[in-house]
């Protein structure tokens, strides 16, 4: 534990960390927080990626693995109060920690490197919930990278980290990707790039996913625009055999996500 109980939000230290709250600050800094015992837990399993984490006296009780973690790595450990914590949270009930990481996203091509079997692309998506919760389903999935575009959300936004629950840590991320510029490296590799769209003109059911995939995921109130669905090999849409209007992005996502793990996966 470093120094004595952090109590002033006004110190340099906090507002260091608080500023990483803000985009352009991240950017700026390079570094972003994460919140939570999960995503903590998940950014001191890498290498140089943690650089300090704050804790309550209550957190610390409820996660000692974390805290000894962090030392024995030589992660800076500073015990805040539920003043400076509720300052650096970005949720309603603080959990009680929150570490600064440095960026882990990496470059398209470094994301595709190997023989990637399916790769989910995110464009013009705005919610980080949504996103963060698709880089979820990606990484159960076993996808091998997830790429938002440059009009997509800051996958370091705090909502989207911690929707993520630690994934954002898992597999390869790439951020600022002209979808142009990304489908031409997708079929460069090898894979079939497919646009999710409610307006598709074939279904899950009608197309073989066993190959190498790429997903296309769109905005959540509008979908994808015309000049997208164009680039796609094929525009593809989540049946419903029900009554219901529509799936959410995220749950469509995951749908066509496990649909190609599974079809990938079956002799």
């Amino acid at each position: 534990m470093t120094g004595s109980e952090l109590t002033n939000v006004r110190s340099p230290r906090v507002k260091a960390a608080r500023r990483l709250t803000k985009r352009a600050f991240r950017e700026q800094d390079r570094k972003f927080l994460a919140e939570g015992p999960q995503a903590v837990r998940e950014a001191l399993r890498l290498d140089d990626v943690t650089l300090e984490l704050f804790t309550t006296a209550e957190a610390e009780l409820r996660h000692p693995e974390i805290v000894t973690e962090a030392a024995s790595r030589g992660v800076p450990v500073h015990r805040a109060s539920g003043e400076v914590m509720s300052e650096l949270s970005q949720t309603v009930t603080p959990q009680g920690l929150v570490a600064v990481c440095r960026l882990v996203h990496v470059p398209l091509e470094e994301a595709l490197r190997g023989e990637p079997r399916l790769v989910a692309m995110l464009a013009h998506v705005r919610d980080p919930g949504n996103a963060g919760t698709v880089m979820r389903a990606a990484d159960a999935a076993g996808a091998d990278s997830v790429i938002f575009t440059d009009a997509s959300v800051d996958p370091y936004n705090g909502k989207c980290v911690r929707a993520s629950v630690g994934s954002l840590f898992h597999l390869p991320v790439t951020i600022g990707a002209p979808v142009g510029a990304a489908v031409r490296q997708l079929r460069e590799r090898g894979l079939r790039v497919l646009a999710a769209d409610g307006a598709g003109k074939h279904t899950l059911d009608d197309v073989d996913l066993s190959g190498p995939t790429a997903w296309i995921f769109g905005n959540e109130a509008w979908g994808l625009p015309e000049e997208i669905l164009a680039e796609a090999d094929d525009v593809v849409r989540v049946p419903i055999y029900g009554q219901a209007e529509s799936l959410n992005l995220a749950t469509a996502a995951a749908v066509c996500l496990y649909s190609s793990a599974r079809a990938q996966r079956v002799p």
